[in-house]
This record gives C-alpha cells, sequence and structure tokens, in this order.
C-alpha cells in the first residue's frame, strides 16, 4: 500500500504547501500552517431528522424577535433570530460592552427570554458597576465570568437563556485542544461548539470579537464563514458617534448601517444623526456648504468647511480633517483650474463638522463649493446642499441614491440642491439646479440669490 503522506495547509486561506513553513506563502499569515491529516470518505450513517419538502417546514421557530434597541435591529433586519451566530468586532474602547450589556437588558426587559453574558475580560463585579450605571438590572439577566468552554456550556444548561453573549470569544478556552487562548485553533474551536450549541438549541449567540492593528478582524478567516451575521462596531476617538455596519448578514440587508451616541449613563440609538454634523446658522457662513453622504442604505447630512488664507510660507500648507486628502488634493487642483479660483499662494484648510469622516466622491462639489465661497468671499444659501462628484476636466458625475439623498434633505428643511446634470428621480418640492461643471454650478448660486428677493415656489429650476 502506498503511505499517506501529511499534508500542511494555511488556516487563514486554505493555501496548501508539501512542507511546515513558518508564514503563508499566499496571504502572508504567521503561524498559520498546521499540519492536517488525510481524511477517508465516511460511511453512511443516520440522519438527525429525514429529508421533507421545502414546503412542509415551519417558519415560525426562525422568526426574528426585536431586541429592544431600534438601531440595532434596523441592521440586523428586524431582530435576533433564534440559534443566530452573530459576531460583533471592534477596536479596543469603542464601546462593544456597553452596547452589548444594553441590549442583554432591553431583551430581558421585553419578556423574550432569559439572556445570559459571559465575560472573560472582566469579573462579574466589574460588569455590574457598569451595569449599575447603565440601568442594566433585569431579573432575567444573567451574568458569568469564565474562560473555560466548559464552564460555560455549564452555565448554558442551568441558566436556558434565549440570548447568550460572549465577551470575548478569544478569552475562552476549549478543553482539549493544544493551543492558547486567543490563537487560530482555539478560536476556530470555541466557535464551532457554540455554532452548534445555538442551531440545536435555539439560542441567540453574540460573539464579541477583537480587530488586529490593520483593522481586520483577528482570528481565522473561516471564522466569518461559520457566523451568520458579521457586525463592525467603529468610532472616532473624539466623536460621540458610534457605527455598527452589517459586514455580513444571512437574515437581513448587509449594506445598512445603525447609529449610536456614547454618554455618561451609556450609549442610546440614534434616529436621526445629521444633527451630530450639522452646525445650522440663522444667516449663511462664507466658507460652509453641506452635503449629503450615504452610510450603507442611510443618508446622512454632513457640513463642509472651508478656509483659504494668504500664505507666509514659500510653500502653502494643506490641510484637511474628516475628509480623503487625496480626493480633496484633487479637487482644488480641479477648482484651480476650471473654475478661475487661484489658490497658489494660498494656504487651503478643509474640514468637516463633529468628527464625521466622508470618503465618497459625492461630497466633491461641497468642498468645491466651500472652497471657493471662502476664495471669493461669496455666501452660498444656508438651504442649499451639494451632491456630486467632480471630474478631472471641471464636470460633475451623478452619484447612486441621489433621489433619497435629497429627500432627507428636504425633510431637514433645505430648499435648494445642487446636482449633476444628468440625474433623474428628484424630489418634486425641492429647486433642483442640475449643473454640468463647477461654472454653472456658481452660476446657479448667483440666480439662487436674486430668486431669494422674491418668494419662492416648489418647482424644479433649469
Amino acid at each position: 500500500m502506498v503511505k499517506e503522506r501529511p499534508a500542511f495547509h494555511c488556516e487563514q486561506c486554505g493555501f496548501s504547501v508539501p512542507k511546515w513553513v513558518g508564514r503563508c506563502p499566499d496571504c502572508g499569515a504567521w503561524g498559520s500552517v498546521t499540519e492536517s491529516v488525510p481524511t477517508r470518505t465516511p460511511n453512511a450513517g443516520p440522519v438527525s431528522a429525514p429529508a421533507r419538502p421545502i414546503a412542509e417546514i415551519a417558519v415560525e421557530e426562525a422568526k426574528a424577535r426585536p431586541t429592544g434597541v431600534g438601531e440595532l435591529d434596523r441592521v440586523l433586519g428586524s431582530g435576533l433570530v433564534p440559534g443566530a451566530v452573530i459576531l460583533l468586532a471592534g477596536e479596543p474602547g469603542v464601546g462593544k460592552s456597553t452596547l452589548l450589556l444594553e441590549v442583554a437588558q432591553a431583551y430581558a426587559a421585553a419578556g423574550s427570554g432569559r439572556s445570559l453574558v459571559v465575560t472573560g475580560e472582566e469579573s462579574a463585579a466589574q460588569v455590574r458597576l457598569r451595569a449599575e450605571r447603565t440601568g442594566a438590572l433585569s431579573p432575567d439577566l444573567y451574568l458569568a465570568a469564565e474562560t473555560d468552554l466548559s464552564a460555560v456550556l455549564t452555565h448554558l444548561d442551568e441558566v436556558q437563556p434565549g440570548l447568550l453573549i460572549l465577551d470575548s470569544v478569544q478569552t475562552v478556552a476549549a478543553p482539549g485542544v493544544d493551543a492558547a487562548a486567543g490563537g487560530v485553533t482555539q478560536v476556530r474551536a470555541v466557535a464551532s461548539a457554540l455554532t452548534t450549541v445555538a442551531k440545536t438549541r435555539g439560542i441567540a449567540v453574540v460573539l464579541v470579537g477583537h480587530v488586529t492593528k490593520d483593522g481586520n478582524i483577528a482570528g481565522p478567516r473561516v471564522l466569518e464563514h461559520i457566523v451568520d451575521v458579521v457586525l463592525q462596531f467603529t468610532g472616532e476617538q473624539h466623536s460621540p458617534l458610534r457605527l455598527v455596519r452589517a459586514v455580513k448578514n444571512r437574515f437581513g440587508p448587509a449594506d445598512e448601517v445603525g447609529c449610536f451616541e456614547m454618554h455618561d449613563a451609556g450609549i442610546r440609538g440614534l434616529p436621526d444623526p445629521s444633527g451630530l454634523f450639522l452646525n445650522r446658522h440663522n444667516e449663511p457662513v462664507i466658507g460652509t456648504c453641506v452635503t449629503v453622504t450615504m452610510e450603507g442604505r442611510r443618508p446622512l447630512l454632513a457640513e463642509v468647511q472651508a478656509l483659504a488664507a494668504e500664505s507666509a510660507m514659500p510653500n502653502p500648507r494643506r490641510a484637511v480633517s474628516g475628509l480623503d486628502h487625496a480626493r480633496t488634493a484633487m479637487t482644488l487642483a480641479v477648482v484651480e483650474r476650471h473654475a478661475n479660483c487661484k489658490l497658489g499662494s494660498k494656504d487651503v484648510f478643509t474640514a468637516t463638522v463633529g468628527g464625521h469622516r466622508i470618503t465618497e466622491p459625492a461630497a466633491d462639489l461641497a468642498v468645491a463649493m466651500a472652497v471657493m465661497s471662502s476664495v471669493f468671499e461669496s455666501l452660498l444659501p444656508a438651504d442649499l446642499v451639494a451632491v456630486g462628484e467632480v471630474g478631472l476636466s471641471g464636470e460633475l458625475r451623478r452619484v447612486s441614491g441621489t433621489g433619497r439623498r435629497l429627500a432627507e434633505a428636504h425633510r431637514l428643511g433645505f430648499r435648494h440642491a445642487l446636482v449633476p446634470a444628468d440625474c433623474d428621480d428628484l424630489p418634486p418640492k425641492m429647486n433642483v439646479y442640475p449643473v454640468a461643471d463647477l461654472r454653472a454650478a456658481m452660476a446657479a448660486v448667483k440666480s439662487m440669490k436674486l430668486e431669494a428677493r422674491r418668494p419662492l415656489a416648489p418647482v424644479r429650476a433649469g
């Protein structure tokens, strides 16, 4: 008989190599190559339940139950599905534990069942102090501090919860696995065991995951394939805003975003977060322009500010805060070349309000209008929004979801809008000015000022 040779494969990407190496040649991960013994094809065995026609399978057991946190339900689709496994990842200190403690409290208070929080990073007393500060003291909310998977399973047998929160999956070790807690092998073993328990008992499981310095989820890539939902929890250090993004969702949309605000008493949802990014003025201010960005499928209004001043240095400064530096530099070059706006001897500073970071091209027109307003010392209407991508030849290009963006702006009281000329599906109750390039945009602003002297009718401007 031919002797079977051992094979080696990467636990991150699955790449196979003939012998062991310290670093995967394909994905570059260190310490992820392990030996795998070839498996034989198993014989037929007993089944857990006979196969049935799909129309005869009941769906009541898989209906989602609201968590009591509206913004999280928005991201998940409609709530927690029994048997679902959710992975929530985020940077240290962003508020993952605080958010999930609020979720456990709301789930238990709503009468959906008991909720169990298992912490491996803090003691039970430390979590109790946070729960007292946030008001999460429901009698159906149970708490345990464990780092052993067997102990976690014992708590599940005793408490019989409908929701299990494990904070975090990197701190729990499975017995019988010869690896340190937090390693690739341990994380995969713990996640696989809890997934099996969740599916067989109908328990919704939320796993807290760490992220690397690159912002990726720590642990094996197979972890994201095992779970049903992958959520990213992000936020700026100096901003109270926190965003929950669905990266993967088997039960709902994968491009939805939930908004939260951190405060002294915990964290709360923000159904209308645009107020954090707007600094509404009674009178127009030079160098400001409002745009509408899309976070997933949610439109958010953001204010862009620009300041251009004569420079005392031979090399003028270009400072950016909250905007993409490369796109802003390109927009400034287009403004100087195609809008007759001289910036060569000026320091130019651009920023967003409220710490909101904008990276999509839809804010190009707002950046250009704010810069030209500062250079020419020309006021823009306070109820104007500008949405559009600026091309290298000065033309304006359409962006996705223009109608949805302008509908949100109109709901918040904006009456004028600058959009590219080829946009459609525009709201009929706004004064929309389709423009082809930056020069046409400035001409449209002048016409707005002239029309402002008499009452404006809710019609589309040509």
